[in-house]
């Protein structure tokens, strides 16, 4: 815990916290059972977290501990905002997922699933524990509605009218090509994001982030190592799993926020969030365009990824490619542009443009003819071990 905290056991008002918690993991159908022996601890890296303020108008000064510490009422909003955020995709990637678990295709798939769910959960109780016990009543607040909403995605709570923040927590998740594709491409996104709050001013949130980081990573490869077995067992077709790349790529790029972002520049000038290489870039930052910057990063990063898991298809079979970043974007300047997957524009009028989108990304056939490839061996075997 923190050298600042003078007791090591939760404060009343996160233990209430607490108690809800629970009745959110029975009432979207996560049942609390599945965890075993897992344990849902506060985990901060405060070497890590670093001393002074790495950026920003704060630059130089100490890092904020507490909340009082924090010049602006503007800043601890941001700062309530950001750790509202990155709380509410925790919680609604399990909304999402835990249906499959029933499904899985091997008992490596099946465990490694809901390590990720485990760590997701433990991920946004970290997120609340720092609303709660940092930022006073609107923090508290802020906590319960990480509960209150749920993923439009969530079989139970499919009718919600208080669906997650981030329109990726809301996708439907049918079936494991789906999965691995979110835990590849928007686990990826996920780590840029922790990355990004790893050098922040508040000192709680930058010291949350390295242990978190290294949860992720175990997330987001077993999206890639998914998709590598996928396409070295070699039965589905490349171009039917293209349709997927599409479908989450474009997702992903989405989820970086808009381009030429005032809420980015001012989260920079607070010295919130940085960016993904803030530590290592020796570059002044173009804080007009901090958004697309990363988007980039992340960008190049799928491309190099798709290289690696094309290495294992079968012969004569399709590359897998990573899509334009014009195509089928629904934030950021290619809002409503229409461009063909490679990035050219589509020549063709409205009713064109919805079947050349039903063509390439996927349609309730192609989850029809998935279920079929599913009762057959379809990715590569592999054992859990312990």
């Amino acid at each position: 815990m923190s050298p600042t905290e003078v007791v090591e056991q939760y404060e009343p008002n996160f233990q209430a916290w607490v108690e809800q918690f629970g009745e959110w993991q029975t009432r979207i159908g996560f049942d609390p059972a599945w965890l075993g022996d897992y344990q849902f601890d506060i985990k901060f890296d405060w070497d890590s977290a670093g001393e002074e303020i790495e950026f920003g108008d704060f630059e130089g000064m100490p890092k904020w501990e507490r909340r009082m510490q924090i010049p602006q009422q503007s800043v601890r909003d941001a700062i309530i905002s950001m750790l509202s955020v990155q709380g509410d995709t925790e919680f609604g990637s399990v909304e999402q997922q835990w249906h499959l678990l029933d499904t899985a295709p091997t008992e490596y798939d099946r465990k490694s699933a809901l390590r990720v769910m485990c760590e997701e959960q433990r991920h946004g109780w970290q997120m609340a524990y720092i609303l709660c016990n940092y930022f006073g009543e609107n923090g508290i607040r802020e906590a319960e509605k990480l509960l209150e909403r749920n993923s439009s995605a969530n079989p139970i709570r499919a009718e919600t009218d208080r669906p997650r923040l981030l329109g990726s927590f809301n996708e439907p998740l049918n079936n494991w090509l789906d999965f691995f594709c979110f835990t590849h491409f928007i686990d990826r996104d996920g780590k840029y994001q922790l990355k990004m709050l790893s050098t922040s001013s508040f000192k709680p949130l930058a010291a949350s982030m390295g242990p978190m980081l290294k949860e992720e990573s175990f997330h987001l490869g077993t999206g890639a190592n998914g998709l590598r077995r996928i396409v070295k067992q070699g039965l589905i077709p490349m171009s039917l799993l293209q349709k997927y790349m599409n479908k989450w790529a474009s997702t992903g790029l989405d989820l970086f926020g808009v381009d030429e972002s005032t809420s980015a520049q001012w989260a920079y000038v607070y010295g919130i969030k940085g960016r993904f290489d803030e530590r290592e870039s020796s570059e002044p930052a173009d804080r007009e365009h901090l958004n697309e910057a990363s988007r980039n990063l992340y960008w190049e990063e799928l491309k190099k990824e798709m290289v690696r898991i094309n290495k294992g298809k079968v012969e004569g079979e399709i590359d897998l490619f990573i899509p334009s970043d014009k195509f089928h974007r629904s934030v950021g300047k290619y809002v409503d542009v229409k461009t063909t997957v490679t990035g050219d524009a589509f020549d063709g009028d409205d009713a064109a443009w919805e079947q050349y989108l039903h063509e390439n990304l996927p349609n309730d056939d192609d989850i029809a003819e998935l279920n079929e490839y599913f009762k057959q061996e379809w990715i590569q075997y592999r054992e859990w071990k312990d």
